[in-house]
This record gives C-alpha cells, structure tokens and sequence, in this order.
C-alpha cells in the first residue's frame, strides 16, 4: 500500500508538467513582441535535449535493468529495441493520421483537412509533442509503484520518477514559451494562445493516469512500456524539435542548447535518483 506521502509524490510527479506548460504558454502576457529566432532555437534545443537524457536515464537504462531481473538474461535488449521501435512507429502513425501544422516550418502533415483551421492545426501539432511525456512519466511511476508493492522486484525510486517528471516540467516551460509566443502574434490574440497551449497540456496528466493504470496492472510489461515511451518521445525529438530548432540559421546556438539540456536531465536523474 503507499503511503500519504508516497501518494501525493505521484499525484504531483504526474502534475507538474502540465503545470509547467501553462506556466510557459503565459508568457504571452508578460512579452509584448515575438520572441527571436535565435531564443527559439535555443528554447527548442533546450526542450530536445532534455528529453533525448529522460529517454535514455530514466526510460531505457531502467526498462534494460528491468527486463534483465525479469528472466530475460541476455537477451533483455529485446523487449528494449522492440519497445523503443513500437513507440517511434506509434507516433509515426500519429503524425501521418492526425492533421497538424508546425508553426515555424508552415508545413502541414497528416490526413488531409481542408475545413479545419490552421489554429487547430497549430493545437494538434502541440498536442502531439505533450503526449510522449505524459505516457514517460506514468510509466515512470509504474515502475517506482511496483517496487513499492514488490519490494523484490527490480525498480526506480519515486524520486528518480519524480527526477523524469521535475526534468519535463523545466522542459515544458520554455517549450511553452516557444510554442504560444508565436500563436499569439498569428492568432492576433494572446488570450487564444495561452487557452491553446494548455489546452494541448492536458494530454498529459490523462496520458501519464492511464499509461499509470494500465502499466501497474500489467507490470511484467514495465520493460517494454518504458522503451516504448522513450521511443515515442525520441520520435518527436528528431522529427520535429531539432529541426525546428536549426530553422533559423542559427544552428550552433541550437546544438548548445541541445547539450545543456542534456547535462542537466542527467544530472537530475542522478542526483534524484
């Protein structure tokens, strides 16, 4: 059974980073113009690179160490590599079902939708990139619940988990910035731009309850949740952070960002986990 305190640790892990992302999206408020491209780039890089870490210390490192401990020996990099395929080719089929449009790029994708405006285009292109989190994080806590419960069983701590949670949230808040600023200026109102971003956001605590609930009652399944998570969100990464990120020209303040990102989600994780 968890404990109050164990409780309120995952009810605010799975919280906070939508929190955070309307934090970000309310910088429509405080910012009269549109914000640089080159502080895009960097808000972009920064948000990629934290997320490329979470996928690889706190979804891949412990879904291998998992399948391990669960019978699978050497051959635990298969439920891994199978996971983390699944996941890209989930939000693959995502991005080419779902019509959406990439602020930055101008470019559509998805079905075609011709009667649907491009501010909720815009949404579902937000959307998109909010959903991977939701799920890594619920995930996450299905992996600290279950040694909660087993304590035999091989697991990640609930800080770790709120490690993964804590790093998505620093990562939402100028994504949302980078994301809502420019709605603003092309939906010519501020209050339209914030509701759409956390709107978007609210993918994520759904995602994170119900990948939470599934996983805890389907727990031998833990390795290939967490790769799968880590796959879907290193699918959002490369198809569209990064390259947005390097639109500008500005590539090299992008790549800085990248690695700052980076260094800071790891050293979250090990200092929290």
């Amino acid at each position: 059974m968890l404990t109050t305190l164990e409780l309120w640790i995952i009810i605010i892990g799975m919280t906070v980073p939508f929190l955070a992302t309307a934090l970000g999206a309310a910088a429509v408020f405080l910012f009269r113009g549109q914000i640089s491209d080159k502080v895009n780039s960097i808000l972009l890089g920064f948000a990629a690179g934290v997320m490329i870490a979470a996928s690889v210390w706190s979804l891949i490192i412990p879904s291998l160490e998992f399948a391990t401990a669960s019978g699978w020996g050497k051959l635990a990099i298969i439920p891994v590599a199978v996971g983390f395929v699944l996941g890209v080719l989930f939000l693959w089929l995502i991005d080419h079902l779902v019509p959406h449009m990439h602020h930055r790029s101008k470019d559509e994708e998805g079905l075609p939708a011709k009667k649907m405006s491009n501010d909720v285009k815009l949404f579902l292109a937000m959307t998109i990139h909010n959903f991977p989190e939701g799920i890594a994080v619920g995930f996450a806590f299905a992996v600290a619940y279950a040694g909660i419960t087993n304590p035999d069983s091989v697991s990640i701590s609930l800080f770790s988990a709120l490690a993964l949670s804590i790093g998505m949230a620093i990562q939402n808040i100028p994504e949302g910035a980078a994301v809502s600023l420019p709605m603003a200026r092309r939906l010519e109102s501020k209050g339209k731009a914030f509701g759409f971003g956390v709107a978007s956001a609210i993918v994520e605590p759904i995602g994170a309850i119900l990948a939470f609930l599934f996983a805890t009652v389907f727990q031998a399944l833990l390795p290939w949740f967490l790769s799968f998570a880590a796959g879907a969100m290193m699918f959002v990464v490369v198809e569209d952070l990064i390259p947005e990120a390097n639109l500008s020209g500005t590539e090299h303040q992008g790549t800085f960002a990248v690695m700052l990102g980076f260094v800071l989600m790891m050293i979250l994780d090990i200092v929290l986990g």
